[in-house]
């Protein structure tokens, strides 16, 4: 369970604790998770076929496309990693607008940063 970040909205938290849920699930390297306009969530993992190769965060926002969604809040990432990828905001703000804001956590769910999409 994500554990309470001071300031961070619970709505916020959902999000991340998806992402997280989703990457120890399916045993990825990232999980990611974004909410629309109207509140849905999209959940996904790292995708890594040999013919296709999607981070969890441009999966999540492909599946919020193909779902009908047409303006996201939010997003959020949980990877080991420090940073969101140019191509992963890009993705975000595609859908959200530049002012969307990316969470960034830890495996353990702690945030780690928030961005801006653009």
């Amino acid at each position: 369970m994500t554990q309470s970040t001071p300031g961070l909205d619970p709505e916020d938290r959902k999000i991340i604790t998806l992402a997280r849920s989703a990457r120890a699930r399916n045993g990825v390297p990232e999980g990611a998770a974004v909410r629309d306009e109207t509140g849905r969530t999209y959940v996904a993992g790292t995708v890594a076929l040999a013919s296709l190769k999607l981070s969890a965060l441009r999966t999540a926002v492909a599946m919020a496309v193909a779902s009908g969604a047409t303006s996201l809040e939010a997003a959020a990432v949980v990877s080991a990693g420090q940073e969101v990828s140019a191509e992963d905001r890009a993705a975000v703000a595609d859908l959200g607008g530049a002012d969307t804001p990316v969470l960034l956590a830890g495996p353990d769910g702690e945030l780690v940063a928030t961005v801006a999409a653009g």
